[in-house]
């Protein structure tokens, strides 16, 4: 009796079958760890908003992250991996609601040198909610809840799935300008940072914080909470490039997927070291805000290219994003540009830079490649986003009135408090 006859009879996976089981279970794991990043970017935000719009953003972060895990399997996976669907060959993907093996993989001819359909759509819906919570924290304080997630059924339903297959789906950035992302400095965070720029535009800055030509700090209300986001966010980071990779079948994945682990995490270190260091220098006094975003930058910096870098290439990667993140702030703040939490500087400004940073240890990327496919993807996000938010605001209106937002959005639109057993003083 053959090996492969044998291995029927006593039930032994083959080869094939044990790669897929190991990439599926990578995929469900690291996903699961994405997942958690929705509860870093939401502790984040409840840590750095004032006490009174806590419950808000705890709002918003669990409904968006909602919207993204039904609007993506309604439209946006098949829109982005559309295999050979294409609606618009590789600038419009297919239109299809999201279907499943059947149960067991019962009467079905699967490809066994991939993964299930299952574990990659719920890892590639992770990256999608993740977009959506980058736009929450810069727009905070001062949004109505109702347009803020309108806006979200479009950023995760359309916007964000048709750049995304652009480059994941195997489109016009991927095919023909040799664009390389391999977790979404761009893709995913950029993205967010664009979508955030031009609400942020539309919005205006919250009451009281530019006056008499000074910027005026509006303290978070809870930094124990926003440096446990941090962390979250950190460790959520490792599925998030760790996955990536897209396979765990041999030997040479699982060696890779470990060195983006180390060098991943030794960017983040990179972001926060450079940023304490520098705020020091700045300031005579370390800021823990900017430290916290600092990491944040480092881990957004690596996510395009996590792989190839050396240990101490990746944590000069990441310090360079820790130092954009200190100048950048500031810079947002003269420009009269309201970001309640930073998602800007972290996402949009440090995103650009990891994309181009890519050239520096990866000989197939090229700087004009990549830095067209970051135009391209920045215009064309920006500019739906922004007639998108437009619309909105003369539909409905997105911003609360002046004495609900001097109140506060918990009790004027939620009519319940973070914290109610504390006096408002």
């Amino acid at each position: 009796m053959g090996g492969a006859d044998a291995a029927e009879v006593d039930g032994t996976p083959t080869n094939d079958e044990i790669g897929y089981i190991f990439t599926t279970f990578m995929f469900l794991v690291c996903g699961f760890l994405v997942m958690w990043m929705a509860a870093g970017f939401t502790m984040l935000e409840a840590g750095l908003v004032r006490q009174k719009n806590t419950t808000m953003q705890l709002l918003k972060n669990v409904s968006l992250f909602s919207i993204a895990a039904i609007m993506y399997y309604l439209i946006g996976y098949n829109l982005m991996y559309p295999g050979d669907g294409w609606t618009i060959s590789n600038w419009l993907g297919a239109f299809a609601i999201t279907g499943l093996e059947p149960v067991g993989l019962a009467e079905t001819e699967t490809d066994l040198t991939y993964a299930s359909v299952g574990s990659d759509f719920y890892f590639q819906l992770m990256f999608c909610a993740t977009t959506a919570s980058i736009v929450s924290g810069t727009l905070a304080e001062r949004i109505k809840l109702w347009p803020f997630l309108i806006f979200t059924v479009i950023l995760t339903g359309l916007i964000y799935p048709i750049q995304a297959s652009w480059k994941w789906g195997g489109g016009y950035l991927d095919a023909e300008l040799g664009f390389l992302d391999f977790a979404g400095s761009t893709v995913v965070h950029s993205v967010g940072g664009w979508a955030a720029l031009a609400g942020a535009l539309i919005l205006g800055p919250r009451i009281g914080k530019y006056r008499d030509g000074r910027t005026i700090p509006f303290m978070g209300a809870n930094l124990p909470l926003a440096t446990l986001g941090t962390f979250i966010l950190w460790l959520g980071w490792f599925g998030f490039n760790g996955g990536s990779q897209l396979y765990m079948d041999t030997s040479g994945n699982v060696a890779d997927i470990s060195r983006i682990f180390a060098n991943t995490n030794t960017a983040a270190a990179g972001g926060a070291i450079a940023a304490l260091i520098l705020t020091q220098l700045l300031y005579k006094k370390p800021d823990l805000t900017m430290v916290l975003n600092g990491a944040l930058a480092g881990l957004v910096s690596i996510t395009a290219e996590p792989l190839t870098p050396s240990l101490g290439a990746a944590t000069l990667i990441g310090m360079v994003g820790g130092v954009i993140v200190v100048f950048a702030v500031p810079f947002l703040d003269r420009l009269k540009i309201d970001d309640v939490v930073g998602a800007i500087p972290v996402h949009l400004f440090a995103g650009i830079w990891g994309t181009l940073a890519v050239v520096l240890t990866n000989g197939d990327a090229t700087i004009g490649g990549q830095l067209l496919s970051i135009i391209i993807v920045g215009v064309f996000v920006f500019v739906v986003s922004l007639v998108v938010w437009v619309v909105l605001k003369g539909l409905m209106g997105i911003r609360v009135s002046e004495e609900d937002e001097v109140m506060g959005l918990d009790m004027a639109e939620l009519g319940m408090e973070a914290y109610p057993e504390f006096s408002k003083g």
